[in-house]
């Protein structure tokens, strides 16, 4: 129980040294984050909720140094080999396929064709705004209204769009900061591929989690890869759109 305590403290232990490093007091972090006064010198876990604003306010971060204590704590202290949440431009990524039998580049097999930047109206997959994302599932076209960038990338054939991970909750399956391809699931005939990722559109706002059963046909749970963040059910009527993720590119 004690190893517990401390493997959930870790991530405010590290968000401290962060405050250090930048010569900033917890008093002037909670004024401009917005993260819950207080909440760094309770011993318990952090929401996801204030994580997402702390990484909001510190973009800067190694979002894998900050979840483990690994590694150099800003982006801009790491070499593309220190570590692979590096950021970057997304023309300089490399892809990774949602299949067992795909294998990273420590492993053989792993070269895909890097994404390109399209250079032709129509061409390409579009990059979804995190604030448009609700749109690119329904398809409705008030995402257009957006200047998405977009991508040709060979590997994600039958991708709809493409959004950016925001948190850690599914981490390490994804980092913050990775990019996902989607493909849009028809409502009109809903099933899910049991354990597998999808982003859904509820009536909390878009998700991305892995879908297990629920405890009845009318609920399904919703689950997190990090393990600080607990599962919950919804009801299916809560589910207004759904794409399965297909893929993930992460910035190198």
């Amino acid at each position: 129980m004690q190893e517990k305590q401390q493997e959930k403290s870790l991530i405010k232990q590290n968000i401290l040294l962060y405050l250090s490093k930048k010569g900033v007091t917890p008093y002037e972090f909670y004024k401009k984050s917005g993260v819950t006064r207080g909440v760094l010198q309770q011993n318990n876990g952090i929401s996801e909720d204030n994580l997402t604003r702390f990484l909001a306010y510190a973009p800067d971060v190694n979002i894998n140094w900050l979840i483990t204590g690994k590694g150099k704590m800003l982006q801009n202290e790491m070499t593309p080999e220190s570590d692979s949440s590096s950021s970057g431009n997304i023309s300089d990524c490399k892809c990774t396929k949602n299949n067992p039998n795909y294998q990273r580049d420590s492993e053989k097999n792993d070269a895909l064709p890097l994404a390109s930047q399209a250079t032709k109206p129509g061409e390409g997959i579009p990059l979804i705004p995190i604030d448009a994302m609700a749109g690119a599932l329904t398809g409705e076209r008030t995402v257009l209204e957006y200047e998405c960038e977009r991508y040709v990338i060979p590997a994600f054939k039958g991708a709809d769009f493409l959004i950016p991970v925001k948190g850690s909750s599914m981490y390490p399956k994804y980092f913050s900061g990775d990019i996902v391809a989607c493909q849009r699931v028809p409502m009109t005939d809903l099933f899910f591929q049991w354990n597998k990722v999808y982003v859904i559109d509820t009536n909390q706002g878009p998700l991305i989690k892995r879908i297990k059963p629920g405890s009845d046909k009318d609920h399904v749970l919703i689950v997190s890869d990090n393990e600080k963040y607990d599962p919950f059910e919804i009801p299916c009527s809560a589910i207004h759109a759904v794409a399965l993720v297909i893929g993930v590119i992460r910035l190198e």
